[in-house]
């Protein structure tokens, strides 16, 4: 099935912006490849690709995530997991490679390479495709959770092109099964992995080294969920760098 989205949430987030201070030990490799799948629950063609995004999600070389999108929801059923925000984002997406192409499933490799969601091959092509711009970047990142906070810590250079870029944080559901009543899917119980709920920019970066201090409070999500960090060439353009948070648990 075919459309697009793109975008992001406005989340009201105190965001402290300091120089960088020691923190908690937390996962340095921020050159993982960042894997976006677009889904939803009423496209036919999209359960394959959300069974591998399934496996994508329990590799650690890789950060793997979906969002489901309701551009579908005419066709019989409401997508439970979807919002504008995640259609907005994949549109987005389309105007800034400037091709208009927006469908289910749909697959975006570190921001820059678009594949149909269910085709691995085609994955590892874009993977490969987009390694020497994503080793090109000299950006490191750790972000950890304490009680309070969640600390990120940025240094390294952001792109020349765009001389900034924006820094995300997505609240994700590790797991979410749902029964499918009506459309395309009707009866068919599907599990959706890494669902992104909550999509927000926190701070902009242009270069050199940032702390960045997050109020737990103003960040949404619940026990179980976790927190990815991208950060993300303006556009929606290359994702420089890209962690999840490790620490206390919410």
């Amino acid at each position: 099935m075919t459309r697009t989205v793109a975008a992001t949430f406005a989340l009201a987030l105190t965001a402290i912006l300091t120089s960088v201070n020691a923190v908690p030990a937390a996962d340095t490799n921020s050159a993982k490849p960042v894997i976006e799948l677009f889904t939803s629950q009423g496209c036919s063609s999209c359960p394959p690709a959300d069974k591998l995004l399934a496996k994508l999600a329990k590799r650690d070389d890789v950060i793997a995530i979906s969002y489901n999108v309701d551009y579908w929801d005419y066709l019989g059923w409401k997508d439970t997991l979807a919002s504008s925000a995640n259609t907005k984002r994949q549109y987005a997406y389309a105007r800034a490679r400037g091709d208009g192409k927006v469908y289910t499933p749909q697959v975006i490799v570190d921001g820059l390479r678009h594949v149909v969601g269910s085709r691995a091959d085609k994955i590892n092509s874009a993977l490969s495709a987009t390694q020497k711009h994503r080793l090109s970047h000299s950006v490191t990142m750790t972000v950890t959770t304490t009680k309070t906070e969640v600390l990120i810590n940025l240094d390294g250079q952001a792109s020349p092109a765009t001389r900034s870029a924006t820094v995300f944080i997505a609240t994700v559901q590790p797991a979410m099964k749902v029964k499918i009543k009506r459309g395309e899917n009707h009866g068919r119980r599907i599990t959706y992995h890494n669902v992104v709920r909550k999509f927000a920019e926190v701070a902009t970066w242009s270069g050199g080294p940032r702390r960045i201090s997050l109020n737990r409070r103003d960040i949404p999500g619940k026990p179980g969920d976790r927190h990815v960090v991208l950060v993300q060439e303006n556009g929606p353009g290359a994702v420089l760098a890209a962690a999840w948070a490790t620490g206390t648990p919410r």
